[in-house]
């Protein structure tokens, strides 16, 4: 790469693929990006410690290495590396998604407006879908019953890109996880506040209540002035994680694809919801979701494994009229935000500590 003056603070001029396209596409929308250290002057350069395969993503991946209830961490492993080495970033080819990492900062470009130093240790908050990344080692360290995978390599940084210093007070990998989906917090406190001050307290419905964002997102709605907060699991053994823990009100055990059976058992709770928030991260969750919600309610998708098109379609099959969001994981201060819930909520921060423990090929 021949080091400019200026580069695009978007990181257009890391496309390497589709080549001499004018002009060219985002990186998040491009085949392969460049992955030179060398920066141009508004760039950073991130050693990278932890890279956070994103749900949809990593499921995808997984279930495609398992055979008989057993994993193949050999064919994982390589299978990663080789989207990797052939993008130039990390975006699983079938879902599109990426994930984010955590590292130190090793070099900064004189014009980066990001306001980091060297030495910072930071986690990324844009998806490696669209971040230059190249691993030195062979993933190694990776056991592949994770989301969470220890690398050697570095990243690359534009100067539109954004990122967090790592809080001093709690475990990286924690950080990490939360990070990971602080939009979707942030998301629900805005929409919640919208029908608190309006006088109307709203129910809130999470789909998969007991993971990662749901557990935030059902902390956020209780913050924010929900009325009645209810969580949704597939299982009895997230139903019993959930339950003690108050973060809502209700769990109920439902498949989150059955349109019936998830809205039967809303409708058995108190539903439909004001406000539905989907977390789970399996495809077919959309029309179930919109007959859970009330008329003139809100849905908001925090899932990759989302179909749009299906949700869109569907609420007009329906005839439901419901506003739809996406997620689309950026708030302004949604990382201060989301790390201030687990800080404040001891039972928030007990869920996800036990699903670190819980993966032990997080550990590095």
């Amino acid at each position: 790469m021949t080091r400019r003056a200026t580069g695009s603070p978007l990181g257009m001029h890391r496309v390497l693929d589709p080549a001499g396209a004018a002009p060219p596409p985002l990186p998040q929308a491009a085949r392969r990006l460049d992955t030179c250290a060398q920066l141009w002057p508004d760039e950073v350069r991130i050693n990278v410690e932890l890279l956070n395969v994103d749900a949809a993503s990593y499921r995808q991946l997984a279930d495609k290495h398992t055979s008989s209830g057993l994993l193949d961490a050999q064919a994982l492993r390589a299978e990663v590396l080789h989207i990797i080495a052939d993008r130039g970033k990390l975006q699983n080819p079938v879902t599109g998604s990426g994930g984010m990492l955590i590292g130190t900062v090793a070099e900064v470009g004189p014009a980066s407006p990001l306001g980091l130093a060297v030495g910072d240790r930071v986690a990324t908050l844009v998806s490696l879908s669209l971040t230059p990344l190249e691993v030195t080692d062979g993933l190694a360290r990776w056991d592949g019953r994770s989301e969470q995978v220890p690398a050697t390599g570095h990243a690359i940084l534009f100067g539109r890109t954004v990122a967090a210093r790592l809080p001093d007070d709690l475990d990286p990998r924690l950080a990490l996880l939360v990070l990971d989906v602080c939009g979707a917090p942030a998301l629900v406190d805005r929409v919640v506040r919208e029908y608190a001050a309006a006088d109307s307290p709203p129910t809130v419905l999470v789909l998969g209540g007991a993971g990662k964002s749901g557990s935030l997102s059902l902390a956020a709605a209780r913050r924010a002035g929900a009325g009645r907060v209810l969580a949704v699991v597939p299982n009895a053994a997230e139903q019993a994680r959930l339950a003690p823990t108050g973060l809502a009100d209700e769990v109920l055990l439902a498949d989150a694809r059955s349109a019936q059976g998830l809205s039967e058992a809303v409708a058995a709770a108190g539903g439909p919801a004001d406000v539905t928030v989907v977390c789970v991260e399996v495809p077919g969750c959309e029309q179930p979701a919109i007959l859970s919600t009330a008329p003139g309610g809100t849905i908001v998708f925090f899932s990759m494994a989302t179909s749009f098109a299906a949700a869109a379609l569907g609420a007009e099959g329906l005839a439901a009229d419901v506003r739809m969001l996406i997620g689309n994981g950026y708030v302004p201060g949604h990382a201060a935000y989301a790390l201030d819930l687990v800080r404040s909520q001891p039972a928030v921060r007990a869920l996800l500590e036990a699903r670190l423990a819980a993966d032990a090929g997080a550990l590095p």
